[in-house]
Parts: structure tokens; sequence; C-alpha cells
């Protein structure tokens, strides 16, 4: 009875349903989306007469001025850019930040699990109503990501394809700990359960625990965190033999790897581990952005994130700690991105969603483009290149045959206003239109 089970426990793993084809439409209608433009995830330039050819959820066609099959169903969006479905590689979709920590802290011990799930589909659905059609959940509490995830995947709730790390893990006392608060008033004090452990064999332990609960990927914190009370935002946290651990047991397990790190040291422990990208990276050194160069390691630069935490878009009550290092991490940040632009680091989209208000992640585009990165550029962090970061290009992330149908549409030329991304009127996700703001009475 157990093996039975133990079978079908494994033929329905994250591994086994995350690499299965998009189920075919009833029917295999024949789809054809067409627009003034196309963006297709590659290059630099747009390609006019847009169209795209979709049947049995993946593409068949994509170019300028190609024919329409015979009983094919139209959507024609007119003067507008079609694009790949944005990838966020860096989201939190079961929380959000408010205006006052305090209160927000508060409330946050008083819901329930089962709250904390049901608020979790709706940031899902608003992130994919946005253009987003995969993310990348960089740390959850209760496993309600991998519940989230599977849902969405079942088609029980819309959102976007989803990759997660349940917990993130972390060294005691650390970001990803339970920091500044009696520790009696949780009950016990955190462990490997929880993503916390000391030495390379408890971390080596601690992402086997997590793939064995459900993570696709597997996120570290490697130096301190701005929203957490008591840790100093750029100190690092692991060792160098407890990273290596954690980044070659994941390897090991066909398991992507990602790193919290705003402070350059302890980025370095985890670029040398051979980590696949660095998160948030606010007081990166060149020193850092050349290992991470020659490595090929990806920047997942999270701008939106400092804006919400401490920039122009906060209106925020924070602690003073947590203050002081939010200003001290906006202050940095970008300088480290410039330079990494300037050193051809690899850089791929994230937002840090949760910090700012799910759904709003199109706003990093913009925050790209005033770095220094041309909009084709920007573009393609959230499409070619998000999606070779998290291992998923043969699938997604480009307008080309074979892929899953993802695909966005934006109002007018996306190349001419990047700030067209954050009015997105047209969204599929594997085929399935999800918004199309064109057909509205």
């Amino acid at each position: 009875m157990r093996s039975g089970l133990l079978a079908l426990l494994v033929a329905s793993s994250p591994a086994a349903w995350a690499q299965a084809p998009s189920p075919a439409t009833a029917g295999a209608e024949v789809v054809v989306l067409k627009a003034a433009r196309m963006f297709d995830g590659r290059g630099d330039t747009t390609v006019p007469n847009a169209v795209v050819i979709v049947e049995s959820g993946r593409i068949t066609a994509a170019g300028s001025g190609l024919a329409v099959p015979a009983g094919a169903r139209v959507i024609d969006l007119g003067d507008a850019t079609l694009l790949p479905g944005f990838i966020d590689a860096h989201v939190h979709l079961t929380g959000e930040s408010a205006d006052d920590w305090y209160r927000a802290a508060v409330e946050g011990l008083r819901r329930t699990v089962a709250e904390k799930a049901i608020r979790a589909t709706e940031y899902a659905r608003r992130t994919l109503m946005a253009g987003f059609t995969t993310v990348r959940n960089v740390g959850a509490d209760d496993y309600i990501d991998v519940g989230l995830r599977n849902s969405i995947s079942a088609g029980v709730i819309p959102g976007p394809r989803m990759l997660v790390a349940t917990q993130a893990l972390g060294a005691r006392g650390g970001h990803c700990d339970t920091t500044g608060f009696p520790y009696l008033l949780f009950g016990k004090e955190p462990g490997v359960a929880e993503g916390i452990a000391s030495g390379a064999d408890a971390f080596r332990d601690a992402v086997r625990f997590e793939v064995k609960y459900g993570a696709d990927v597997i996120k570290v914190c490697a130096t301190g965190g701005v929203l957490s009370l008591t840790d100093e935002v750029d100190t690092p946290q692991l060792t160098q033999a407890e990273m290596d651990a954690i980044v070659d047991e994941a390897h090991r397990l066909r398991k992507k790897t990602a790193a919290h790190a705003h402070g350059a040291e302890g980025a370095k422990v985890a670029i040398r581990a051979g980590i696949d990208s660095i998160e948030h990276g606010s007081f990166l050194d060149d020193e850092a952005l050349r290992m991470m160069k020659e490595r090929g390691t990806y920047f997942v630069p999270t701008l939106m994130a400092g804006e919400y935490a401490g920039g122009r878009k906060s209106t925020r009550t924070y602690p003073p700690e947590i203050a002081a290092k939010a200003k001290a991490a906006l202050e940095s940040r970008s300088a480290a991105f410039r330079n990494a632009l300037r050193m051809g680091v690899k850089i791929a989209f994230g937002t840090d969603s949760a910090v700012g208000p799910h759904g709003r992640n199109a706003e990093e585009f913009a925050l790209l483009v005033e770095h220094g990165m041309t909009p084709a550029a920007a573009l393609r962090t959230a499409t070619s290149a998000a999606s070779t970061l998290l291992g998923i290009d043969r699938r997604t992330g480009t307008l080309e045959p074979g892929k899953d149908a993802d695909v966005v549409a934006v109002p007018g030329d996306v190349l001419a206003d990047v700030r067209a991304t954050e009015k997105v009127a047209f969204v599929m996700r594997g085929g399935k239109v999800y918004r199309n703001d064109s057909a509205r009475p």
C-alpha cells in the first residue's frame, strides 16, 4: 500500500509536471494572433505585420505576414506589439507588504495559513493579468507556494507558471531566519524544516529536505537583508564550505540555485560555489562582477524593490534599523547595476514583488532602461534571458515554433515606449486566453 502511494506521489511530483507538454485544447482549434508588430524575445527590433499561429497550446509559426490557416480563429489586436509572456525570476506570491510595517507584522501573525493561501491566489491572478506568464517564487512559508503552483498547473485557479523554492535556506540569526522577536513567541527555534541550519552537512540535508517537499529551485540567503530586524544588510552569513554544500547538492539533484546577496563578500562566497544567480546585489564591487562575468552567473537586480522600500515609491513606516538599511541599499544599487552592464554581466528580470504590490511587476522595465539598458535589452531580461536562467528556455521565453503559446500584447510600439509594458491588453498562457481587452463590449 505504501509503495503504491509513493509511486503515485512520484508521478505527480514537480519534476513530472514541470516539463510536461501543454495539454491540447478541445478540438485542437487553431488560433491566429495578429498585431502591427512583434518582438520575439531574441533580437533588437520588432517585425511588422506580426502573425503568431497557435495550435494545441503551442506556437506552430511566428513571423511577418504569414498566411492564416483555413478555419482558424483570428484575434486581431491592431496597433499593438506581440511579445513572449514575461518572466519574473524573483517574486514572493504568498505575501505582500503594507505601508505600515508595524501593522503588517501584527496582521501577519494573526492570519491563518488558509487565509494566506487564499490571498496568494489573488496575487497570482494579478501577476498573470499583468502579462507575467512564468515566475520563480523564491521563498514562502508553510508550503503555500507548492500548493499555489500545483493548483495553477491543474487549472484550478488562474496564475503564472511557477517554479518554487519553498523555504529559503539561511544561517541562524540571518536574513532568512525569524529575527527580532523572542523565540518563545513562535513555540520553537527554527531548524532544517524552516530552512535554518549550521554546517555543510546540515545544509546539504536541508537541500534534500526542500526537494523532498516540492522545491524546483534552491534559494539561499548569502548576506543580510533590508527587511530583517537584526542583521547588517551587507554581511556574509554562510561559510564557503556551507555554500559549497548547498550548491553542490542542489546541482547534483538538477535544481538551479539563487542567492539573496546585497553585500559583495557574501556574493563572492556564492559565486565561488557556482550559484546560478545573485539577487539584489546592492553593494557588488568590481571583483564580484568580474567573477560573475567569468562564470556566467546571472544578476537579478530587483530595482523595483528599492523604489518601494526606500525610493521614489516609498511611503512606508519602518523600524529605524530597517529604514537605515533600505536607504543604504538604494544609494548603492544604481552604481552596482551600471557597473554590471558595463562589464557585460548577464542580467535577468526580477522585481521582488511582495516588497512592492503584486501586478505592478512591469514597472521594472522602465527602471532597467533608466539605468542604462536599451528597451530591447530590458525586454530580453524578462524573456529569453530569464527563461535560460530558469532552465525552461526550451519551453518558453521566445516566440518561435515549438514553444508554449505564452504571448502578451501591449499597445503601440514597445521599443518606442517601454512603459507600454505597464498597459498589457492581452495575455495568453499555454494557448489559453486569460485577458483580451479588445474583446470587451
